[in-house]
C-alpha cells in the first residue's frame, strides 16, 4: 500500500498572534502538493486562532494532551476539548517533553492510548541521545519506546511515528540519509515482527531533526521515510518548500 506523504510543523513555544497569522496567511496562499498531508502545531494558546483561519485541508495539532477525561488537572488539555475545538491531532513523546519534563515511555504511551481512543490522531515521537547513538544502542532505545507503546495500544490506525534523533533537534546536525533510513527501516521491521504486517506497511514514519529545504528532497527519496516533522523551519516560508519537496 502507498503511504501518503506527511509533513508536520511543530512551532514549539514560538510565535505571537501577529507572526502566527502571517504563517497561516502564507500557507493559505501557497500552492501545496495536494498528495501531501500537512499538519501544523502551534502553542495551545493559538490553536483556535489557527484552526479558524487556516485552510481546512491542513490539520492542526496540539503539543500535549492529558490522559484523563476532565477534572482538577491544572494546566492540562483533554482529548474531548481538542475534538470540541476541531483539533484532530496531537504531538506526544517529543524529546523535549521526555527529557525536560521527564515524561516516561509509559506516560507517553498512556497519553497516546487515551488520545486515540477519544478521536485524536497522534504524531508519536521517538529517538535517542548522542550518548546512546555513540554507544551503539539507538535501535534498542527505540525498541523500548515502541514496546511501551505497544503495551497500551491496540489500534494503530491513528498513529504517525516521528523518529527524531535528540542530538539533531535544533542543532543543525542532521542524521545522514543512510542513518535516517537505517532507523526508519528498523522501526518498520519492529512493527512487522511485534505488531503486524499490516501496521508495518501502513504506518507512516517521519524524520525530524533539523529538517530544512536543503536536505528534505534527498531524505524524502528513502523507501521508509514517509515525511517530516519540522521544527524551526516550520516558522519560515521555507516550510512550503519542504511540503513540496516531492514535486
Amino acid at each position: 500500500m502507498a503511504r501518503k506523504f506527511f509533513v508536520g510543523g511543530n512551532f514549539k513555544m514560538n510565535g505571537t498572534i501577529s507572526s502566527i497569522k502571517e504563517i497561516v496567511e502564507n500557507l493559505n496562499k501557497a500552492q501545496l502538493d495536494s498528495s501531501v498531508e500537512v499538519v501544523v502545531s502551534p502553542p495551545a494558546l493559538y490553536l483556535l486562532l489557527v484552526r479558524e483561519h487556516l485552510r481546512k485541508e491542513i490539520g492542526v495539532a496540539a503539543q500535549n494532551v492529558f490522559n484523563k477525561p476532565n477534572g482538577a488537572f491544572t494546566g492540562e488539555i483533554s482529548a474531548s476539548q481538542l475534538t470540541d475545538s476541531n483539533i484532530d491531532w496531537v504531538i506526544l513523546g517529543h524529546s523535549e517533553r521526555r527529557t525536560i519534563l521527564n515524561e516516561s515511555d509509559e506516560t507517553v504511551a498512556s497519553k497516546t492510548k487515551y488520545a486515540t481512543d477519544n478521536g485524536v490522531s497522534v504524531i508519536w515521537c521517538c529517538g535517542e541521545s548522542l550518548e546512546q547513538r555513540e554507544s551503539g544502542s539507538t535501535l534498542s532505545v527505540i525498541a523500548g519506546q515502541l514496546a511501551a507503546l505497544k503495551a497500551e495500544l491496540s489500534d494503530w490506525s491513528k498513529i504517525v511515528i516521528a523518529y527524531e534523533p535528540i542530538w539533531a533537534i535544533g542543532t543543525g546536525k542532521v542524521a545522514t540519509t543512510e542513518q535516517a533510513q537505517e532507523v526508519h527501516a528498523s522501526i518498520r521491521k519492529w512493527l512487522k515482527d511485534n505488531v503486524s504486517d499490516k501496521v508495518a506497511d501502513e504506518t507512516r514514519i517521519l524524520y525530524g531533526g533539523s529538517v530544512s529545504e536543503k536536505n528534505c528532497t534527498e531524505l524524502s527519496k528513502q523507501p521508509d521515510i514517509d515525511g517530516f516533522l519540522v521544527g524551526g523551519a516550520s516558522l519560515k516560508p521555507a516550510f512550503v518548500d519542504i511540503i513540496n519537496c516531492k514535486l
